[in-house]
C-alpha cells in the first residue's frame, strides 16, 4: 500500500510550509502532547516500580524467601534438613528459627507481637535485620540473657527504650496450685530496628533462638527454617522443587504466598496508573485527528489534482496515514526519550528541586521511604512506546479516508 510515491508526497506535506500557520501550530502541539504523554507516563511508571522494589527488600530484609516447616510438630533433626536444602544450587542460606505468638507488656501498655527466635550466627545468611538496627546490634542476642530486639513503633507504643525491662506472655499456660496462668518471661529490650514497613516495625520482636525454646517449651526443636535464594522471584519454582526432593514430608512456602495480596494490590494500582495516564497520550492522538482533519480541507484542491492525474483512493489514504503517522513518530520518540532521561535522573533531580525550593516531597518524620525511588525498565518504555503509536495510526485513519473520499469535481469547482 505505501509505495514510495505516496511516502513521498506523504513527506513533503509533513516538511512544508503550510499556507495555514494555524495547522502547522496545531500539528506541533499534538506532537508535544504525544511527547509529554509518553515522559510522563514512564517516568510515573519508573517512580512505582522503584517504590515496589523498595517495599520490596524492606520486606524480605526481614522476611525470607522461602521457609521449611513441618505440618504439625516442630522440627527436631533440622540441621540434615538444612543441609539437604543447601544442597540446592540455588539456595545461598539457611537458618533455624522458632516462631509464636505472644504479648509484651511494659508500664501498663500491653500489645500482641510476633516472637521469633533466631540465631545471630545464622540469621544474617537469611535476611538483613542488623541492617535496620537503629540502636543496638545482633549479637546482643546472646543465649540465656532473655534480650529481645523490637521495632520502632512497638517501642514507641510500650514506651520502651535501650534497657527496658519488657515482660513476654506466652500463649501456653503453666499449672500451679494457685490455678492455670499464663507463662510469663522478663527480656530487656538490647536493640531497636526500623525496618520500614509497618507489619514489623509495630509486632515483630526478636530474641536468641534457645531463649525462644526454653519459652515456648519446644526442647531442641524449631518451627521451621528460613531459606534465601540467589533471586528472590525464583523462590515459587525453588520451593517446588525442594518439596519435590523432600517427598512432601515439609510445608514450604514462599514470599509470593506470604505477601501475595500486598503485591498484587501494587500491580493492580500500577496497570491503573498506566491505563490513566495512557489517557494523556489518547488526548494527543485525538489533537491529531482534529490536524489531519484541517489539512485534508486545506488541501481538497490538491488532492483533487492528485485524483485527475491518475491517483487512486487508496494512494490519498496512503499519503495522509504517512503524514500522520510521521507526527506520532517523532512524538513518540521524544517522549521516549525524554521518559528514559526523566526516569534515569529522578533519584538526583529530585533532592535537587528540594534543595532549591527548600521543601520536601516526603518528609522522613511522616514516611518510611524518605526518598523518591526509580527504576526504570526497557519493557515499560518499550510499552509505551508501542501504545503511543498504535493510538497515532489509529487517529489517522478516519482523517486519511475522508482525504480519500474526496471527489474532485466538487473540491475545483469553486477553484
Amino acid at each position: 500500500m505505501f509505495t514510495p510515491y505516496e511516502l513521498c508526497v506523504g513527506l513533503r506535506y509533513t516538511r512544508a510550509k503550510r499556507r495555514n500557520h494555524f495547522i502547522s501550530f496545531i500539528s506541533l502541539t499534538s506532537m508535544i502532547g504525544i511527547a509529554l504523554g509518553a515522559t510522563a507516563l514512564i517516568t510515573v511508571i519508573s517512580v512505582m516500580n522503584g517504590f515496589e522494589r523498595e517495599l520490596r527488600e524492606r520486606i524480605l530484609g526481614v522476611a525470607s524467601h522461602a521457609t521449611i516447616s513441618g505440618f504439625d510438630r516442630a522440627l527436631e533433626d533440622w540441621q540434615s534438613l538444612a543441609g539437604s536444602a543447601e544442597d540446592h544450587p540455588e539456595v545461598v542460606g539457611v537458618a533455624p528459627f522458632v516462631e509464636s505468638q505472644g504479648m509484651l507488656t511494659h508500664a501498663g501498655q500491653v500489645r500482641g507481637v510476633l516472637i521469633r527466635g533466631v540465631s545471630p550466627s545464622h540469621e544474617p545468611a537469611v535476611s538483613e535485620i542488623g541492617r535496620y538496627l537503629v540502636e543496638g546490634e545482633l549479637e546482643g542476642l546472646a543465649p540465656g540473657r532473655f534480650n529481645v530486639l523490637i521495632g520502632r513503633d512497638l517501642a514507641r507504643r510500650l514506651d520502651a527504650d535501650v534497657g527496658t525491662r519488657v515482660t513476654l506472655v506466652a500463649p501456653q499456660a503453666r499449672i500451679t496450685p494457685a490455678g492455670v496462668l499464663p507463662r510469663m518471661r522478663r527480656f530487656t529490650v538490647s536493640g531497636i530496628f526500623e525496618a520500614g514497613h509497618a507489619q514489623y516495625d509495630t509486632s515483630l520482636a526478636v530474641v536468641h533462638i534457645e531463649d525462644a525454646q526454653r519459652v515456648f517449651r519446644l526442647g531442641r526443636g524449631v518451627s521451621g527454617l528460613r531459606v534465601k535464594l540467589a533471586d528472590m522471584f525464583d523462590a515459587p519454582r525453588v520451593s517446588r522443587e525442594l518439596a519435590r526432593s523432600f517427598g512432601g514430608r515439609y510445608w514450604l512456602r514462599d514470599w509470593t504466598q506470604y505477601h501475595a495480596n500486598f503485591f498484587r494490590a501494587l500491580k493492580i494500582e500500577r496497570t491503573v496508573m498506566f491505563v490513566i495516564l495512557t489517557l494523556i497520550v489518547a488526548v494527543a492522538a485525538f489533537n491529531l485527528v482534529s490536524t489531519l482533519v484541517m489539512v485534508v480541507t486545506d488541501k481538497e484542491s490538491d488532492i483533487a489534482i492528485l485524483r485527475t492525474l491518475g491517483a487512486g483512493q487508496s494512494s490519498i489514504l496512503a499519503i495522509f496515514v504517512v503524514q500522520g503517522t510521521l507526527i506520532g513518530i517523532a512524538g513518540t520518540i521524544a517522549g521516549m526519550a525524554g521518559g528514559v532521561a526523566l526516569a534515569t535522573h529522578v533519584e538526583t533531580l529530585v533532592p535537587a528541586i528540594e534543595s532549591f525550593f527548600d521543601v520536601r516531597f516526603l518528609s522522613p518524620d511522616i514516611y518510611y521511604i524518605s526518598a523518591v525511588p526509580s527504576e526504570m525498565r526497557w519493557r515499560d518504555v518499550a510499552a509505551v512506546g508501542s501504545v503511543a503509536f498504535v493510538m497515532c495510526v489509529l487517529a489517522t485513519i478516519y482523517p486519511a479516508w475522508k482525504a480519500s473520499r474526496v471527489q474532485p469535481v466538487e473540491a475545483l469547482r469553486h477553484e
